[in-house]
């Protein structure tokens, strides 16, 4: 791991802010760090307000989407709620058509089948919109590449809303209305909104035609937050406003789907139980059997169906962790057999793969080797892969620097999907590797951890703690404050825990103060750094260890040296 520590802030706006907001040096240089340099921008940082949110009628061609809507409402229209099958685009569905169907009924959801259709909008969506009248399709989490698709279905007569937050290609869908802040003209000042966002802001303008305020919006938000952790889309600006007011939602009224989920777990969720225990849940709908699953689930008002919904989600969850552990240790030795030579990519292809977990694969394939990484599999006549990028490296840049080797694709910076025809893999593998290792960093290829300061023990306090936790909701642009401590000792009870002593278990000291425990995951190799009175230096987290109704402060250690 390569440590790299913050520069420091300037130490005189840390001093004013400090002062101003009546706190420790060290909030004020975290907060200094993410821009935070006064007392207004605290309390929009610390209070987040829905006033605060952005006019939903500056997004590009919101009049036109508003007035499409209204108008097939008016005259009676099927309207057809389309979206992809992951999280963002399951949790856009059940937002848009639980809103539509407050006061209309002539509203269906589309989920395409991951391995008929593929990702997106598909000809095979719109045959049906087209089989049951369907005038109107409003395209959620995808759209902004389907160009052929609009065409397709406007000769059918069927017009396109598409809410969207993919980067747009050269040329954008003439649909009638084109929801996307990464479009090059559209001035909304905030661009990074997941799918589900989008849609949020469509309702938010909708609602206000009606008259509703965000109060009547509220309940939609739990499905935003969701959305938003799911997705890894920054935790800054809007999307910190409505992931924050969507926890609330989400612990103190949550949707019966989200309450069947997460029935037995114990005290306050935060954005971390979305990412790891909600959304794995929704997305192996999409995954092991159709997204249509996912969608039932969120839209459902009975929590007795909900309870029965969830549990035949739990049971696509756990084939879906036994086929990931199988094709992770696959390919982990297709890996080993085949590397001759170091190279700057990891690409590994196996017909059988199934394809609702490569991409969770290629994560695992990447924490492993940390290299740029891609998974394929077999589907249908052609193959499709799963990116997964190490940070700081743009993958959807080196995908499209190798498009002549391949049918399609789209994504983010981090990750993103492909498909090729199987006679373009090896001439594809080799682009794929060129444009890595003449674009790519090579300092970026060691796992770093970045610190954002020096915390010596003795400043970890309940106050301290307590001011921390106001830090959240976390996530990417706003992740947990991570210290650095040196001159450490181990009290003596360092030992190693879990499945083949995996992790490490410490209590540590630092000059003779008082112990304060710790818990490092996947540090077991490291019991003997910190050995036998031996100094060593941490980087860690501070979060609560409960243990038999006594809740402390520990360290979450998430390296030694």
């Amino acid at each position: 791991m390569r440590w790299t520590l913050k520069p420091e802030p300037d130490a005189v706006i840390v001093a004013n802010l400090a002062k101003e907001l009546g706190v420790g040096e060290t909030i004020a240089r975290l907060l200094v760090q993410r821009g935070i340099t006064n007392f207004g921008q605290a309390k929009s940082f610390f209070r987040p307000s829905l006033e605060e949110l952005h006019d939903p009628w500056m997004m590009k061609d919101m009049e036109k989407a508003v007035e499409r809507i209204e108008r097939a409402v008016q005259d009676g229209e099927n309207i057809l709620v389309y979206g992809d099958y992951d999280v963002d685009g399951t949790t856009a569905v059940s937002l848009m058509s639980s809103y539509l169907m407050e006061d209309y009924d002539r509203v269906a959801t589309y989920i395409p089948d991951r391995y008929d259709e593929g990702y997106g909008v598909s000809y095979k969506g719109i045959d049906f919109a087209a089989d049951n009248d369907i005038t109107l399709i409003i395209a959620l989490d995808c759209g902004i590449k389907a160009i052929d698709k609009v065409a397709y279905a406007r000769e059918k007569g069927i017009d396109f809303v598409i809410c969207d937050h993919h980067r747009p290609g050269d040329k954008i869908p003439e649909a009638v209305a084109v929801l996307d802040p990464k479009q090059d003209d559209c001035n909304y000042p905030y661009k990074e909104l997941c799918g589900c966002g989008v849609g949020f802001k469509l309702i938010q303008a909708l609602g206000s035609r009606k008259g509703q305020g965000l109060s009547h919006l509220m309940p939609y938000l739990d499905l935003v937050a969701v959305a938003i952790a799911a997705d890894i889309v920054p935790v800054t600006g809007e999307n910190r406003i409505l992931a924050h007011y969507g926890m609330k939602v989400l612990n103190a009224h949550p949707r019966p789907g989200f309450n069947a989920i997460t029935g037995g777990k114990k005290g306050e969720l935060g954005l971390t139980d979305a990412v790891f225990t909600i959304a794995p849940r929704i997305n192996a709908a999409g995954r092991m059997k159709h997204g249509q699953h996912a969608v039932n689930l969120l839209t459902e008002e009975d929590i007795n169906i909900a309870v029965t919904l969830a549990a035949e989600i739990e049971t696509f969850n756990q084939d879906r962790r036994s086929l990931d552990e199988e094709i992770t240790r696959c390919a982990l030795e297709q890996i080993r057999e085949n590397r001759e030579e170091e190279r700057y990519t990891t690409v590994v292809y196996d017909e059988v793969w199934h394809k609702g977990v490569i991409g969770i694969v290629a994560s695992r394939l990447t924490e492993t080797y940390y290299r740029p990484t891609l998974v394929f599999t077999k589907s249908g006549d052609k193959l499709a892969a799963s990116a997964r990028s190490v940070k700081g490296f743009d993958v959807y840049n080196a995908l499209d620097a190798c498009k002549e080797h391949i049918e399609q694709f789209g994504g983010h910076k981090y990750a993103a999907g492909l498909t090729l025809l199987e006679q373009q893999y090896e001439d594809f593998k080799k682009k794929f590797e060129e444009v890595v290792a003449n674009t790519i960093d090579p300092g970026l290829l060691t796992p770093e951890i970045s610190i954002d300061a020096r915390l010596d023990l003795k400043e970890i306090t309940p106050k301290f703690y307590r001011i921390l936790k106001q830090f959240a909701p976390f996530g990417p642009g706003n992740l947990p404050p991570v210290f650095m401590a040196e001159g450490l000792k181990d009290t003596g009870y360092a030992r190693q825990v879990g499945g083949d002593g995996k992790h490490l278990k410490l209590s540590v000291t630092q000059n003779g103060g008082p112990a304060i425990g710790g818990i490092g995951f996947s540090l077991g190799d490291k019991l003997g750094v910190i050995r036998n009175g031996k100094t060593f230096s941490a980087v860690y987290s501070i979060d609560e260890n409960e243990w038999q109704g006594n809740v402390s402060l520990q360290l979450k250690v998430k390296d030694i040296r």
